[in-house]
């Protein structure tokens, strides 16, 4: 038998569409020729005219980590006290990158699967002065979305700098810095923007951008808001030799996100991610998420108890039905898989990754109705397809 297409459905990095792969095999060129120096000029504008940023964008070679590192770097002393509001393992992360930067840390930590509420934040920041509030927009352990507008009304009117990890969330799941209160958005580039790894991306408020400037010199080099922004302003100009390709590939995706219309995509997102969810649970599995905090743009199912299953097992036998699928984190490890469905993809992908679950989990002895779950998918889709038509 001819083995599968390998379908990447991990929640990150994502498929990678042909045009975006052609950006990052062309000939590389100088970062001063002329063209890059343009076509690196209209990345930035694009991501701050595209998510409404009124201070300025950056795109700088590194990872989501290096993002959540940059931003507090910038926007933070030793002694400040921060607010981390944690709905899972990566929002915890935020706990420890603090803690190393000799900030006071306070936590309020959600149970997998639900979120920190706006009403939990207002109870915190009613008792005590925060400088500093944090939230992760999309969890990638849970599969939970934060409710971060709310949250961002509440932390503004404390007037407290507002940092949302996007990672899992930005160009799948609404961001707005400007009317969500957002002072520091931080992503990257291998999630729903659908292009290799390699790219950390962090949007600063002007607010951001001047409590930078009030902190004098910064222990940083490579992170500091202050050695990237005339590059930023104007490519031509130097401070780190840029990834030249991964940029390029970036700006397709960016021509890819204006073709669709970012309403348009965040709307495909969600439909998509709930027709996703009712044709897994139709085979038996369980949605982690609280259906209030389900994402759009990722999702974690957990194995039917009376099933049995062995992870490892189970997921290999996913690899060899031609699908990756992550593992759970936590306390949930061993328990369920989590997929990611966010990106460039299409309803054909959809449909593969629907089918090789299905086949999956006859494979490991769960009892199904054969097609059932493709059917209920097919309809979700035909209706989005109805609603939604595409130009042909």
């Amino acid at each position: 038998m001819i083995k599968p297409h390998k379908l990447v459905m991990i929640p990150g990095p994502t498929p990678v569409v042909r045009s975006i792969q052609d950006q990052m095999g062309r000939e590389t060129i100088a970062f001063g020729d002329a063209r890059f120096i343009e076509d690196f000029r209209s990345v930035v504008k694009d991501l701050k005219e595209l998510w409404r940023c009124d201070g300025q964008a950056f795109v700088i070679a590194g990872s989501g980590t290096l993002a959540m590192e940059m931003a507090m770097a910038n926007i933070s002393k030793p002694g400040n006290s921060v607010l981390v509001c944690s709905n899972g393992f990566f929002g915890d992360r935020y706990v420890d990158i603090c803690r190393r930067r000799g900030l006071q840390v306070d936590v309020i930590s959600a149970p997998w699967g639900k979120s920190v509420t706006p009403e939990d934040v207002e109870g915190k920041l009613s008792k005590k002065k925060y400088d500093i509030v944090t939230a992760t927009h999309v969890e990638t352990s849970t599969g939970v979305m934060a409710p971060i507008a709310e949250i961002g009304k509440i932390t503004k009117e404390h007037d407290a700098l507002f940092v949302v990890d996007g990672v899992a969330a930005t160009g799948g799941a609404e961001e707005y810095l400007d009317t969500m209160g957002i002072d520091v958005l931080i992503s990257c580039s291998q999630k729903a923007f659908g292009v290799a790894p390699g790219l950390a991306l962090l949007w600063a408020s002007k607010k951001a951008l001047d409590k930078r400037k009030s902190l004098g010199t910064i222990v940083d080099s490579y992170m500091d808001f202050e050695k990237w922004l005339p590059v930023m302003e104007d490519p031509s100009k130097y401070w780190g030799t840029p990834p030249i390709n991964l940029i390029w590939a970036l700006k397709q995706s960016l021509e890819i996100i204006k073709e669709e219309g970012l309403e348009e995509r965040y709307a495909r997102h969600k439909k998509q991610a709930a027709v996703v969810d009712e044709a897994v649970s139709s085979m038996g599995f369980s949605v982690l998420a609280d259906k209030a905090f389900r994402a759009p743009t990722l999702a974690v199912y957990l194995y039917p108890e009376e099933a049995g299953i062995d992870d490892a097992k189970f997921r290999a036998i996913a690899a060899d039905e031609g699908i990756y699928i992550a593992g759970c984190l936590g306390n949930y490890a061993g328990k369920g898989f989590r997929m990611g469905h966010m990106g460039n993809i299409d309803k054909h992908i959809l449909i593969s990754a629907v089918a090789a679950i299905e086949r999956t989990a006859v494979r490991n002895g769960i009892k199904l109705e054969l097609g059932r779950a493709l059917g209920i998918l097919q309809r979700g889709l035909i209706e989005e397809s109805i609603n939604h038509p595409s130009d042909v």
